[in-house]
């Protein structure tokens, strides 16, 4: 049964002047491309600064992998506006190079075109590139280099004060993380609603497998194109990230103690598979961190996390016990191909709205049954989330249920908060964005993996990504920068390589004697 939450909304029209302060941070990933649909061989561009240290442009798993970091803010177009202008930016310093438009990466011919991201030649810049080291050697490039869209989200300190009905900051920091872990659980349990809607990779290039034998029965065409014709988002199946190590871990978010708890575990449980590559190769060349179920925190892959602003000289871990859950991170959202940014307002309309009902909907905590059949909701959705009358499961018993009235019922929620928001902004938006979607679920083909599958079907996914990669890229450099001046964009780049040097400049210790004397998680550098 889905959660009531008519009790929450009474409160919620009384209470809705405190959602005018939501905040809001984006991050994109996008792989820099040759105009013929190849992976970039170049080093990061100079012009872009320091990817260590540049807040706005830096780089993910590979040198070749743009990252653009939007600042926290309360405006969804002032976040949007931001964005763009980071790639109108970084469009005019390309040397003939796109950004490519899609979650599933280009064309790789020979799997050692993919270059680990270079951080410069300090002890953190070279843990950086080593922790990469270990991802490659643990679950391959490939994998490394999809690309996506993070959504960090978090709710003003005045939601708080209403909700728990508190005036005053002791104890709150325990029941913001309380507040916070529901969200999350919900997440868990419906959030699979986000691959139905915006899933936007059903398809791959055939160079993706690299003779690897997968066993999922995928379509294909003669351009070097394979597909599955009802899937979702194949960058969360199986076939994108995917760590069995972490599988044993089960985590319920129950409490962030026994998050933190869990996390411990990986971080200093061997794992056989990890033992087996080593920590060095033959030549001395260091192949991993450690050989943990996880090397540091954020190799933990979830479709969402709790998050917090580190404290210096503290480790992830240690900052959540001391201040709590301050935000969550969702990193369940395709690349949106039909925007040149990666993501446009109606997803962020519906982020807003559905996030907001996930925490309303107080429901009782998750046990590993019910965990079992959640993650099984997201394999069904992602791999088939189109296939008519496709079931899914609710609760931790085997009785399925219709994903297309399920979808229709949270929608029918989610018009009632629509409807409280939109009256704070003296606007439609939220209400519009849910008669927009609610559409996809009597009409699965307007979904953004369905509209996106028939363009690939008919020219093939590298010619499909060339042409929009073009197209935006075109847009970019046509347009003037809203938010932004370029003097800002060259300060900050000037100003990143000044830190790195500084950083490179301070090292007392070699890099051996560095890591030997590495406490690996209370290093606040690696992310």
């Amino acid at each position: 049964m889905l959660p009531d939450i008519s009790n929450t909304l009474s409160w919620l029209r009384k209470n809705s002047y405190i959602f005018k302060k939501i905040n809001r941070g984006i991050e994109r990933e996008t792989l820099r491309i040759e105009p013929n649909g190849n992976i970039a061989n170049s080093e990061h561009p100079l012009s872009l600064g320091s990817s260590l240290k540049n807040e706005w442009i830096t780089t993910d798993f590979a040198e070749s992998l743009l990252e653009f970091v939007t600042p926290v803010d309360n405006r969804i177009e002032y976040t949007l506006s931001f964005l763009r202008d980071i790639h109108c930016y970084v469009a005019r310093k390309l040397d003939k190079e796109l950004m490519w438009s899609l979650s599933m990466p280009c064309r790789i011919k020979n799997i050692n075109e993919i270059k680990l991201a270079s951080y410069g030649t300090s002890n953190v810049g070279l843990m950086k590139t080593l922790y990469r080291e270990g991802l490659k050697n643990r679950y391959g490039a490939m994998m490394q280099i999809i690309s996506g869209i993070h959504y960090n989200f978090s709710l003003p300190f005045s939601f708080w004060q209403e909700w728990a009905n508190f005036r005053n900051l002791k104890n709150c920091t325990e029941t913001v993380s309380k507040g916070y872990l529901i969200l999350i659980r919900n997440y868990y349990r419906f959030g699979w609603i986000i691959p139905y809607l915006f899933g936007a990779s059903p398809a791959i290039c055939s160079s993706f497998l690299q003779n690897n034998p997968i066993k999922l029965p995928f379509e294909k065409n003669d351009k070097n194109t394979l597909w599955l014709p009802y899937a979702t988002s194949l960058r969360l199946s199986d076939l994108g990230y995917n760590n069995k190590a972490q599988s044993i871990l089960k985590i319920t978010f129950n409490s962030i103690e026994e998050y933190v708890n869990t996390l411990k575990k990986a971080l200093t449980t061997p794992w056989k598979n990890f033992i087996d590559i080593g920590i060095k190769d033959k030549s001395g060349k260091r192949m991993q961190i450690n050989t943990n179920i996880l090397q540091i925190e954020n190799e933990l892959y979830s479709p969402i996390r709790p998050k917090c602003i580190n404290i210096s000289g503290q480790s992830y871990i240690d900052t959540l016990l001391t201040k709590g859950i301050e935000y969550v991170e969702v990193r369940s959202i395709d690349v949106n191909p039909f925007s040149g940014v990666g993501i446009d307002n109606i997803q962020v309309y519906f982020l807003d709205l559905f996030l907001i009902w996930c925490i309303l909907a107080d429901t009782s905590e998750m046990n590993f049954k019910e965990l079992y059949y959640n993650n099984k909701n997201w394999k069904i959705v992602t791999l088939e989330g189109r296939k008519p009358n496709q079931k899914i499961y609710i609760g931790d018993n085997n009785k399925k249920y219709s994903l297309v009235e399920t979808g229709k019922k949270i929608f029918n929620d989610l018009y009632k908060i629509a409807e409280i928001l939109d009256k704070n902004e003296n606007n439609m938006q939220y209400q519009k964005t849910c008669n927009t979607l609610f559409l996809y679920f009597d009409n699965p083909e307007l979904t953004y993996s369905a509209r996106i599958l028939d363009l690939i079907k008919k020219e093939g996914i590298i010619k499909t990504g060339i042409s929009l990669s073009k197209k935006y890229h075109s847009f970019f450099c046509s347009k003037s920068l809203k938010i932004l001046k370029e003097e800002d964009f060259r300060i900050k780049a000037e100003n990143s390589i000044i830190e790195q040097q500084k950083i490179e400049n301070s090292d007392s210790l070699d890099f051996e004697n560095y890591i030997s004397n590495l406490n690996y998680r209370n290093n606040k550098y690696i992310t």
